[in-house]
């Protein structure tokens, strides 16, 4: 992949992402044009995004739910990122995973919206034989934080310091080696688009959704139908096909 330029959107896109996010708000409520594929109910962790609690992502669950999968929050409350020792944050939310693995005997689909999708992906790393998939909605794991318009926010909420050194970048840009799906918008108003696409592999994939804005993308249906087929997708199987299926299905 050549390398591309990390940047916050323009302003004027900032400036309409609360409109555009309700507008993805209410698209979401609207009924399909077409059914989406039942899941064979394995469990999910949904991770919430910056500043955000499991209550953001409750209407996404409600829906994953509904196509027949064990859904859960993940139980953290409010999303702030660890105040100091990430290593143990992530062993924390492993004790969620763990348990969940050890009950079903099935590995977990780990979906993060935003920020929530690195815990989603280094949980994918440290943890590869629970985990079946991560898919990230919107999460600028390639990114540099003052090149979203949620780095203010970040750096304030850890005593005016950004958590983010070189070494911890370098590290959440490599990828799990379990499947792994980026979805990402090229409108999205926060973040970068840039910043949230991988180089493709054999465990990674890229997807473009058009015309979503960042807190859309827990709402909007292009990316419900986007999720819903990744999770149906048979476990067994180069990832790379089981991607490449989903999305010609999307068409």
């Amino acid at each position: 992949m050549e390398d591309l330029a990390l940047q916050p959107p323009p302003a004027i896109r900032l400036a309409l992402e609360p409109l555009r996010a309700i507008s993805d708000y209410f698209a979401g409520l609207a009924p399909l044009s077409e059914p989406l594929p039942h899941g064979d109910g394995h469990p999910v962790i949904v991770f919430p995004g910056l500043g955000a609690s499991g209550s953001a992502t409750e209407g996404l669950r409600r829906r994953l739910e509904e196509l027949n999968y064990e859904v859960h929050d993940w139980e953290q409350g409010i999303n702030q990122w660890p105040d100091n020792d990430f290593d143990g944050f992530l062993n924390l939310l492993g004790e969620q995973l763990t348990q969940i693995y050890n009950r079903t005997s099935r590995p977990v689909s780990l979906i993060g919206w935003s920020l929530g999708g690195l815990y989603a992906r280094e949980l994918a790393k440290t943890h590869p034989q629970l985990v079946r998939q991560a898919i990230t909605l919107a999460t600028p794991f390639a990114d540099q934080p003052n090149s979203t318009h949620a780095g203010w926010l970040f750096t304030l909420l850890n005593g005016g310091v950004s958590p983010m050194d070189e070494a911890l970048l370098r590290r959440l840009s490599i990828d799990p080696v379990v499947p792994c799906a980026s979805v990402y918008s090229p409108s999205d108003g926060i973040v970068g688009w840039a910043g949230c696409v991988g180089t493709e592999s054999e465990y990674h994939r890229n997807i473009e959704v058009d015309n979503v804005s960042h807190w859309g993308m827990l709402h909007n249906p292009e990316v419900l139908r986007v999720v819903a087929r990744l999770l149906a997708e048979h476990r067994h199987g180069t990832f790379r096909t089981l991607l490449d299926n989903c999305v010609a299905k999307l068409f």
